[in-house]
């Protein structure tokens, strides 16, 4: 892990935590270690007067509640008797207690901020209150002291508050203040109140999943990397720094904090744990059914549009009912990809359960809301298992169809329609009745929307025959019922099958046990073995542990499946933490089911994506979650969105690009492709270039359509991917040197002190040489075993000079070494030129022509096995502007700024900002060390020159 690279500065706090607490091991070493640098980060303030945050990245399972509690503890022993800890919900309360219970601080009582009403305000006199994030904003409807309850809690703290606000699972409060043009939220605007009311409190910010995006960070203004004396004077600044430079970046974020002592992250070991997708094939049953859904959304599609229109329906409810319309499309479809894994579900953990495994299958959703709809509508009576796909439709068209009830409309209007004669229409009533004319609509109209209302109801009721059944229900079902499988979510009631094949529907709650405790109950009985199967949705995605736990009875190794891939990488790392966990016997094995629908690879593209920039954030290497197999399925990159800007992506649209005109009628029907009503022309639709919205869309193609579809996407994003890379642009990410045949070493390095709040930090410009490739030596002993005719050296046909060996068509590169592509000898000949190994000598100068570096009487490295690098490393964010500034301002060279990891030979790890190589990048680094000792010449001091 990139974070191994730097260190955290020197402990110099001493904690008041009693030593009967640290040698009856009620608190681990890891968490003591985070509880003083947290103490220790607390002692210090940033540039604009605030005390400093600590943030705590623990990974699930390493015990972020202990730690929590402890930093609570000290501060209680100090005489700071009043804390405040948020979470997500209240439940999580009752673990609050028990942490502080564990640590041997049962005498500081847990306060709820909703139980506490403002008369009894006063009577809080110590101890901790415990709110949700939502609770922050809840205002008071009968008046009372305080209006809201944040007047409430600042009131309590007091102004010069120097307590610890615990923002917990920090993760759930991602979107409290967005960035760009929308707006924050109120409770946005509350989190950041408080820390600005406050400024003296010590506050800590926790979560397993941190932020995915630094984006999401916004409201992490404690830690001092955006704001008043730093290098970011605001958090869009930052952002932009930042997002630029993807992935790499979020990782010397990371480093940044730690070197500065304000973060830490901690992550159990993943040995012995697997990881595997398991793609699922889609039966032919199944094919013909997806076909016909898609066909009847086809359908709706046209009917939605042609009752709008019939009605002249107003431009706001247009954008409304499509809002709605495509929202259902894609719920629709992805209950479909789910039910298309069922089965191998079923099949998979029925054979590890034989294997002597058991089972914890992760959803999202539950699908009750669908349930209980048909439930009403039946009359509390069910026939079969409820379809939550068909649930989805038919709420669609029931709600949300425009084809408003003619006899509602006319008599809110006034208008008695049995008072019509067969000359007068509606819209004559409604003249001479001066009503609004706009409201009305012709009775002709409205009945032939009512009618198709109705039409696409029957349709969707002969499909509904074919859809399939709820997933929840049919997997308890088929894995044995509710006496078999623990389920574990927010529902209330399921949908179960009785002995006589009857469908009832129950309550999930038992006679001694009530639906708040049922879950904790669930989990219970699966870590007893009494249950070897538990199905966990988001309900139940943090706060429950179901390791193979050494005080459990049930101590077989958990194989967790992921049947619904969450919408986002915190989910998934959040429910991934529920089976690995400390204390374990065994590491769990994780399968992650995808179907061979190409549509559902967006869902694995969202996943994909953000587990990369999760692992950078939460452990300073995006390659921590080891989401190397799902890299694949990223294809929501800034090549694609690169390459759509430029309109390469329309020759997707092309209409005579494909073989097959039924993707062209495909791309109409889920609207990507528009036909105008009169002229027939086809025109695309105004996002055409969106990949989220194309990656969505497709869902609603036939399965042969969208899959020739995303396979000829794919390969035009691989082919733009190659041209990218070829001319230069596009973004590898962070450079790895040393990792393979690269030999790397340490010419110098300059060490500075950088300007802050903190004396530890420091920047380090590391010259680098670095050596591929391969010698004169080996590529003359490997042509003197050559004894065929084309082998030998070869010239390239292009300006650019490059020497090259063939050997049975393999290729060296002096600068590159061996290469993996295999040329065939006629491609060889057309590119390169053999040449005699004099004249090869020949060549041993630039070949470039007018050489800018040459011509400067600087050394020119392009093409050759020797380059050198100059790296930065250490506290890089907070120079980060600074460089950019001196490099941009130098003209005539082209220095990209590279985030690079590399291991030098004797075995040290670096990670830092390449500034370039070639001795043009060296004056670059003198001239902006100069600049800068001009503006800061007290703060930044050479230490060292060796």
């Amino acid at each position: 892990c990139s974070l191994s690279s730097v260190t955290p500065p020197d402990v110099w706090y001493q904690t008041s935590i009693s030593e009967e607490t640290i040698d009856s091991g009620w608190l681990s070493a890891l968490q003591l270690e985070a509880i003083t640098y947290a103490a220790q980060q607390h002692e210090t303030f940033l540039p604009n007067g605030d005390r400093a945050g600590f943030l705590i990245g623990d990974g699930a399972g390493v015990g972020k509640g202990r730690t929590i509690a402890g930093i609570i503890y000290e501060n209680y022993l100090l005489g700071r008797k009043r804390a405040v800890w948020f979470s997500v919900s209240n439940d999580l309360k009752y673990d609050a207690e028990r942490d502080l219970r564990d640590i041997g601080a049962k005498n500081i009582l847990v306060h709820s901020l909703n139980k506490i009403s403002s008369k009894h305000n006063g009577s809080v006199k110590k101890g901790v209150i415990f709110a949700t994030y939502s609770s922050l904003i809840g205002e008071s409807q009968s008046g009372g002291k305080y209006k809201t309850r944040l007047k409430q809690l600042l009131h309590w703290c007091g102004e010069d508050f120097d307590g610890v606000i615990v923002f917990d699972e920090c993760h759930k409060a991602k979107n409290l203040c967005p960035v760009g043009s929308s707006k924050p939220t109120k409770t946005g605007l509350a989190v950041l109140e408080l820390q600005n009311k406050l400024p003296k409190a010590r506050v800590v910010y926790a979560s397993a999943t941190g932020a995915s995006e630094p984006r999401n960070m916004a409201y992490m203004n404690r830690l001092g990397i955006w704001g008043e004396g730093t290098p970011f004077r605001e958090f869009s600044d930052f952002i932009q720094a930042v997002e630029r430079r993807g992935v790499g970046a979020m990782e010397i974020v990371a480093m940044d904090m730690k070197l500065r002592g304000m973060y830490i992250a901690r992550q159990l070991s993943f040995s012995g744990v697997t990881f595997k997708i398991d793609e699922v094939l889609l039966s032919q049953e199944y094919v013909k059914m997806y076909n016909k859904s898609v066909k009847l959304w086809v359908s709706a599609r046209e009917r939605f549009q042609q009752a709008a229109d019939l009605i002249d329906a107003e431009q706001r409810m247009k954008k409304s009912m499509w809002g709605q319309f495509w929202s259902a499309h894609q719920r629709f479809f992805k209950y479909l990809c789910i039910a298309s894994k069922v089965k191998r579900v079923v099949q998979l953990a029925r054979e590890e359960i034989k294997n002597g495994k058991c089972v914890v299958i992760g959803l999202q959703s539950t699908g009750e809301a669908r349930t209980l709809e048909a439930l009403e509508e039946g009359g509390g009576e069910l026939n079969d298992f409820v379809s939550t796909a068909k649930g989805v439709f038919q709420s669609l068209i029931e709600k949300h169809f425009p084809a408003p009830d003619r006899k509602k409309l006319f008599s809110l209007l006034g208008i008695d329609l049995t008072a019509q004669s067969n000359n007068n229409s509606p819209r004559d009533i409604s003249a001479n009745s001066n009503t609004n004319s706009s409201f009305v609509t012709s009775q002709d109209a409205v009945e032939r929307a009512q009618q198709m209302k109705k039409e696409l109801l029957d349709k969707l009721e002969k499909l509904a025959e074919d859809l399939p059944p709820n997933t929840l229900d049919e997997l308890i079902d088929e894995l044995g019922g509710p006496e078999n499988v623990a389920e574990m979510t927010g529902r209330k009631g399921r949908v179960v099958s009785n002995d006589d094949g009857s469908i009832s529907y129950e309550s999930r709650s038992e006679l001694d046990v009530p639906v708040e405790i049922l879950n904790i109950t669930e989990k219970q009985r699966f870590m007893d073995g009494d249950k070897n199967i538990a199905i966990i949705s988001e309900a139940a995605s943090s706060g429950i542990s179901l390791q193979a736990d050494r005080r459990a009875k049930n101590q077989r190794r958990r194989v967790h499946m992921t049947l619904e891939l969450p919408w986002s990488a915190d989910r998934a790392i959040q429910q991934f933490g529920r089976t690995h966990r400390s204390n374990q016997v065994t590491a769990p094995e994780y399968v992650f089911l995808i179907s061979e629908l190409a549509g559902e690879q967006r869902f694995a593209s969202i996943v994909a994506k953000r587990l990369e920039s999760l692992g950078a954030l939460t452990h300073g290497d995006r390659r921590a979650t080891e989401t190397r197999d799902l890299s694949r399925f990223n294809f929501d990159n800034k090549v694609t969105i690169l390459f759509l800007l430029e309109n390469s992506w329309q020759s997707s649209y092309d209409l005579t690009s494909f073989s097959f005109l039924d993707v062209r009628q495909g791309l109409i029907g889920v609207g990507l492709i528009n036909v105008e009503d009169r002229s027939g022309i086809l025109t695309l639709d105004k996002d055409y270039n969106n990949i989220g919205k194309f990656l969505n869309r497709i869902l609603g193609m036939e399965v042969h359509q969208q899959n020739a579809l995303f396979q000829y996407f794919s390969d035009t994003l691989n082919a733009v991917i190659q041209n990218a890379k070829k001319n230069g642009r596009y973004d590898m990410g962070i450079l790895d040197l040393g990792s393979g045949d690269e030999k790397v070493r340490k010419a110098d390095v300059k060490k500075f002190l950088t300007p802050g709040y903190s004396t530890s930090g420091h920047v380090e410009l590391y010259t680098i040489s670095v050596e591929r490739g391969m010698s004169w030596d080996e590529a003359t002993k490997i042509w003197a075993e050559q004894t065929g005719p084309d082998d030998g050296f070869y010239l390239s046909l292009q300006v650019r000079f490059f020497c090259l060996l063939d050997y049975l068509f393999l290729i060296y590169r002096p600068n590159t070494g061996k290469q993996l592509k295999l040329e065939t000898c006629a491609d060889l000949k057309k590119k390169y030129k053999k040449v005699t190994m004099k004249i090869l000598l020949l060549f041993s100068v630039c070949r470039r022509g007018n050489c800018k570096k040459a011509g400067l009487g600087l050394v020119c490295e392009v093409g050759l096995r020797c380059r050198t690098y100059y790296v930065l490393c250490g506290s890089v964010l907070s120079v980060w502007t600074k460089v950019e500034g001196v490099l941009a301002s130098v003209s005539g060279t082209n220095v990209k700024m590279q985030i690079v990891r590399l291991r030098t030979e004797d075995g040290q790890r670096i990670v830092g900002r390449c500034m370039g190589c070639c001795s043009a990048s060296q004056q670059l680094a003198v001239q902006q060390q100069q600049i800068w000792q001009q503006h800061h010449p007290q703060s930044i001091t050479n230490l060292n020159n060796a």
